[in-house]
């Protein structure tokens, strides 16, 4: 029954992506690689949109050069196709893309 009860709890919204996300850091230097995964991390995922926070907006460039491997391998990572979307904020913050 308390097994139920928290998988109810885990699929729901908020947790299932909060869940997702906490998926996505744990595996983040997989999916982006090791140089990349020092200059930013996955910081929400909603509705699809995964936001990526980048130390400057040279790497936040170059990881909207790459958002279609980043989005694929996020999915990957993930075994589902919780990522539609990237975005990128720069700096502390700002979550805007």
């Amino acid at each position: 029954m308390l097994a139920s009860v928290l998988d109810t709890l885990a699929s729901g919204r908020p947790w299932s992506t909060g869940i997702a996300l906490g998926e996505l850091g744990r595996r983040w230097k997989g999916v982006v690689g090791e140089r990349l995964a020092m200059e930013c991390a996955p910081v929400a995922l909603e509705a699809g949109v995964l936001v990526i926070r980048a130390s400057s907006a040279a790497w936040g460039a170059q990881i909207r050069f790459l958002e279609g491997e980043i989005r694929d391998r996020a999915n990957a990572a993930l075994a589902s196709e919780a990522v539609r979307e990237v975005r990128v904020a720069v700096g502390e913050g700002s979550e805007r893309g």
